[in-house]
């Protein structure tokens, strides 16, 4: 079997020979209830993850698994609508693939976007977090295996796993749009199912302010190719025995109602974005 570096660069060629000239400078992952924020990319060009070797496809609901390249005002771009989860049968890293693979194209930096449950006091659905750290909770680890050094170390440092001045960044471009948003930590765990309340209780205890069952394989992967990255997530609901039942149209439909807001946080921060990126 050809290693994790060589099926990166396969796939990567293919992308090119259907849409010459892609280099995106920005991934951008979009999350629940979010695919409708690659409305944003101009000179749009896409592809379905199913017709990229080495890539998966998602099932999910709201997940409609394409890729799409084009800028954002100057900014080039490359968009995952929709993301891979481990629940699906996936291992931890083929869910970090895509997000590899744009990193492979030339995105230095990766935004990623999810939706969550609200763990912390005062975390209403609807809310926007941006996410300061995690707790990977789920067992898994997309780095598990062979390292391959030209991918990145075989021990990489998640001290600063969401980049500070990235943060930064967002909390001042969901102020220029008048956008409250909050910032907290993320825990991961495996799903499908939503935790228990005994569950959500531990995850109080050990600092969680919120909780999903994605994302944080994919940052890993990120940093470990060294990229920088941020993470912005809409709090959909209550997580258990903090509301009432849950359900992923729960989801879809609270991340659709808040997605307005989200996009006009991910415009302002894009815009920001370009004129802090220098060439190449």
């Amino acid at each position: 079997m050809s290693s994790l570096f060589d099926r990166l660069q396969e796939s990567a060629a293919a992308v090119r020979a259907r849409l010459p000239g892609v280099r995106p400078e920005v991934a951008l992952v979009l999350g629940s209830g979010l695919s409708g924020a690659a409305r944003l990319v101009e000179d749009a060009g896409a592809l379905p993850l199913a017709e990229i070797p080495h890539v998966g496809a998602p099932s999910v609901s709201g997940h409609p698994g394409r890729l799409v390249f084009g800028r954002v005002g100057s900014l080039p771009i490359g968009v995952l609508q929709g993301r891979l989860h481990t629940y699906e049968g996936f291992t931890a890293a083929e869910t970090a693939y895509p997000v590899r693979l744009l990193i492979a194209l030339g995105a230095r930096v990766v935004v990623l976007t999810n939706a969550s449950g609200g763990v912390r006091a005062g975390l209403v659905p609807g809310a926007w977090m941006v996410i300061t750290d995690h707790l990977n909770l789920s067992g898994k680890n997309p780095l598990e295996g062979p390292n391959d050094v030209r991918l990145g170390p075989r021990f990489p440092d998640l001290s600063q796993a969401y980049d500070p001045a990235l943060r930064a960044l967002l909390l001042r471009a969901a102020e220029s749009v008048g956008v409250a948003v909050e910032e907290g930590v993320y825990a991961m765990m495996s799903g499908p199912s939503y935790e228990t309340p005994a569950e959500i209780r531990m995850l109080r205890r050990l600092g969680a302010d919120a909780v999903g069952m994605s994302t944080v394989p994919e940052v890993i992967a990120a940093v470990h190719m060294g990229a920088c990255v941020a993470c912005l997530s809409c709090v959909t609901n209550a997580a258990a025995g903090l509301g009432g039942a849950l359900s992923h149209a729960e989801v879809e439909a609270t991340a659709q109602a808040s997605a307005d807001r989200g996009v006009r946080i991910l415009q302002a921060f894009l815009g920001a974005l370009a004129g802090s990126i220098g060439p190449g």
